[in-house]
């Protein structure tokens, strides 16, 4: 090749060297080089423009909602909110996710807000262009370009710094956070915070809290036309609010209506049935059932948003209503708690804890169902079952309502009035004090709070204080959830529990009675008519047997009754929080009707009238009053009066023993009597006489004065012999009453205005001398010391002394008017 040509290739490759460094020092010369330099120059800008993207993320972070700012609200069984709790701000939500929102909501909020929210990035350019050209060609805005992801970065804009900037840069700064939420979440999680952070007007936000507030049902079950309510509602919340402003969001509803009907999502029938349908929303405010139950469920749990409680949504309302109509005439200051249990579960169905939660005069406030109070009777029949598990009584035990004293303590019954010789069933029934003190000396105060405490039933002592007879009568602070929860056990074999208020809450259950036991109290209870009722009529057909007991505190300042079917348990209390006396309200009074109110009105089921049988280990017999013993075939005359009681493993214990040593003992007296006279003979007789046994079953003595004569002859010892040495069998004592004659007629003073006052006296006596009126205590004296007492009331009275000891005396009298 010639030399020449070489030299002049070489140059030219030398020029176009040149060219090359020329393109590599400014870029944009020699497309060679520059198509080779591309994709590294490229990078680098990218990662410039990433960094600063990073460095805009961390020095403006999302201000995504944190739980604890975002309140709390405690739902129904099913679902329906109870109460909701406000955040920080003021503002109620209902956490829900996608799945829980009706499709058609989805359905109309995607398709006329943001058609293709699945598919951009957070911003829509062609949306935005077309309305700023709408803009620039009239002169406002026609048609918005924001996308689902930008309402929810203006969303969480004004929930951090409480306004949004309506400005060029706050509109830079929203796209500029949509592109940031796309990036941080994903879109199931972008249009869940637009579900739960949306403003739907006053202090509502969220589909599901304007769902329960405008309409009363949940997001998951709204038609056509609630949800297109709801989808545009957002846009403007106060000038579309339903329940202010009804027609225009019947317009806007409308509008998003025929945008469904364009894109032909819904049907033609859909939609011509979703414009006929009226816009009807209900007052706007945050729901409030349970509310003290839901406080309550709050502060135990205080991180949660979402609290699930047990209580049936139907039931608690109608039971708050019928609270609160129930109670409306009640003196002021009066409250009033209601628990529904189900026994199968131990959980509660309805709450009540107090008559109306925002009532300040009735101290609305103070939850009454975890409130220590008295007790009164409500105890009872727990110290009833535990006496027949320790084998001290069965059902028909003779006890003895007549005034007695233990110690220092002297109890009388509410309406002041005794009964003399009851069964224990029947003085369970009636509430007897009296037997149920002596009844609890025998079983020991310490132990029956002990059985309490360890089946759930805490109990409440004053300082320094601990158990004693009086527990029985209402002597102690008790609470109503503890009661229900052992009264329940009447219909569980015996087994009390923890009431549950939420469905994952631990079952706490303890053994209270035997389940031979628990029946014969549950048989007992259910045994005692309904007020205004008459047990076996027609009238008891079809209705649930309850398992019922009342009870009313000293002075009136608790009234209770609670009652137990084969499915539910209820209890009442009824007073007044600050424990000021209510006079005239009791239990059988003021509580007991609610009780069966409440019953009545719950769903029945097949067999919750029905008898059951009782358990293996129950058995029914004949037993013979005094000694409380089975009839025996050898001895009829020792039975004077028979009756069929229900015993436990067999057991039969007898009639119990006098507690004074000075009394004859209740029980079969033996002795021997002259085959002839009849007269009662001791070892020591002058002349020699034909013995033959005999034997009495003598009365507990304090039951003499409500013996007939012919049971008291039927009991009495023959007399002794003449000529017999005394063998210290007789009585001791025998009282007379002085200063009213037997069946003297009396009269006050002529002209006098004062009523009949009489000075009487018991001699015969050392011992302390309990009177009676009508078989009513009206007072005591000192062995022969007098008793002055007015003898007001006209018509035939009888006047009983009454001796520790055993003896007493009665006259019958006349007053005239």
């Amino acid at each position: 090749m010639d030399p020449g040509f070489r030299r002049d290739d070489e140059q030219q490759r030398h020029r176009e060297g040149a060219v090359d460094a020329g393109a590599a020092r400014f870029h944009f010369f020699g497309p060679l080089r520059i198509h080779r330099r591309f994709p590294l120059h490229f990078a680098l800008v990218a990662l410039l423009l990433l960094t600063a993207a990073m460095l805009l993320d961390l020095a403006f972070p999302l201000p995504l909602p944190k739980q604890r700012d975002a309140g709390a609200v405690v739902l129904s069984r099913e679902g329906t909110p109870l109460r909701a709790f406000a955040d920080r701000g003021g503002i109620w939500r209902y956490p829900i996710t996608t799945g829980q929102v009706s499709p058609l909501y989805l359905q109309a909020l995607l398709d006329y807000e943001d058609r293709w929210f699945w598919h951009h990035a957070g911003i829509n350019p062609v949306a935005l262009l077309r309305a700023g050209g709408q803009w620039l060609q009239n002169g406002r805005v026609v048609s918005g370009g924001s996308t689902l992801t930008m309402q929810v970065a203006r969303i969480l804009d004004t929930s951090a710094n409480g306004r949004y900037a309506r400005t060029p840069w706050g509109k830079l700064k929203q796209l500029g956070r949509a592109i940031q939420l796309e990036v941080h979440l994903d879109k199931r999680e972008i249009l869940t915070i637009y579900l739960n952070r949306a403003p739907f007007g006053g202090t509502v936000e969220g589909i599901e809290a304007a769902s329960w507030a405008y309409l009363g049902k949940p997001a998951a079950r709204l038609s056509h036309a609630e949800a297109a309510l709801l989808a545009v509602l957002p846009q403007s919340p106060s000038r579309l609010r339903p329940d202010r402003e009804p027609e225009h969001a019947r317009l806007a509803r409308d509008k998003v209506i025929a945008r469904m009907a364009s894109l032909g999502v819904w049907s033609p029938q859909d939609v011509r049935d979703a414009r006929m349908e009226p816009v009807v929303a209900r007052s706007l405010q945050p729901p409030r059932h349970a509310s003290l139950l839901a406080q309550r469920l709050r502060v135990a749990n205080p991180k949660a948003v979402r609290i699930d409680s047990t209580i049936d949504i139907d039931l608690q309302r109608t039971l708050e209503e019928r609270v609160s109509a129930y109670f409306s005439d009640l003196p002021e200051r009066t409250s009033a708690a209601l628990l529904v249990v189900d026994n199968a579960t131990l959980e509660a169905r309805a709450y009540v804890g107090s008559v109306e939660f925002a009532d300040k005069a009735r101290l609305g406030h103070v939850d009454m169902v975890k409130a220590w109070r008295s007790p009164g009777s409500t105890l009872k029949p727990f110290l009833y079952g535990l006496a027949i598990d320790d084998g001290l009584i069965h059902s028909e035990s003779l006890l003895v309502d007549a005034p007695q004293a233990f110690g220092d303590y002297r109890p009388g019954n509410f309406d002041m009035a005794f009964n003399g010789p009851v069964g224990a069933a029947e003085a369970l029934r009636l509430s007897l004090n009296v037997p149920a003190v002596d009844l609890l000396d025998r079983v020991g105060p310490s132990r029956f709070a002990a059985r309490l405490a360890n089946a759930g039933i805490d109990l409440k002592w004053p300082d320094g204080g601990k158990p004693n007879l009086a527990m029985i009568l209402g002597g102690t602070g008790a609470r109503l959830e503890d009661l229900v929860g052992a009264y329940a056990a009447l219909n569980r074999a015996g087994v009390a529990g923890r009431v549950r208020y939420q469905p994952g809450a631990p079952r706490v259950e303890r053994r209270l009675l035997s389940p031979g036991a628990a029946w014969i109290i549950r048989d007992t209870l259910e045994a005692n008519p309904r007020p205004g009722s008459v047990a076996d009529t027609f009238e008891q057909y079809g209705r649930p047997r309850v398992a019922w007991k009342t009870g009313t505190s000293y002075g009136f300042r608790d009234a209770w009754a609670l009652g137990s079917t084969r499915r539910y348990t209820v209890g009442v209390w009824v007073g007044r929080p600050d424990g000021t006396p209510l006079p005239g309200q009791y239990g059988v009074v003021t509580s007991l009707p609610l009780l069966f109110e409440v019953i009545d009105s719950l769903p029945a089921q097949h067999g919750d009238g029905a008898l059951r049988p009782p358990p293996r280990n129950v058995e029914q017999i004949d037993i013979c009053w005094p000694l409380g013993l089975p009839p025996d075939p050898q001895a009829p005359k020792l039975c004077r009066k028979k009756l069929k009681a229900w015993t436990l493993d067999g057991v039969v214990p007898p009639t119990f023993a006098e507690r004074d040593a000075r009394l004859w003992n209740a029980g079969r007296e033996r002795f021997d009597v002259d085959a002839h006279s009849g007269l009662r003979l001791s070892a020591d007789c002058a002349q020699p006489h034909q013995r033959r046994a005999g034997e009495i079953a003598r009365w507990p003595a304090l039951a003499s004065p409500w013996l007939s004569v012919e049971a008291r002859t039927a009991a009495r010892l023959p007399t002794l012999s003449a000529d017999c040495a005394p063998d210290g069998r007789d009585a001791s004592e025998e009282l007379r009453i002085e200063g009213i004659n037997d069946k003297a007629t009396l009269a006050r003073a002529p002209n006098s205005t004062h009523p009949l006052r009489l000075s009487v006296r018991a001699i015969g006596s050392e011992a302390r001398i309990r009177w009676l009126l009508d078989g009513r205590f009206i007072g005591e004296s000192q062995g022969a010391g007098s008793f002055l007492h007015d003898f007001g009331d006209p018509g035939v009275h009888a006047l009983t002394a009454l001796a520790d000891s055993g003896a007493w005396s009665r006259v019958e009298f006349r007053v005239l008017r």
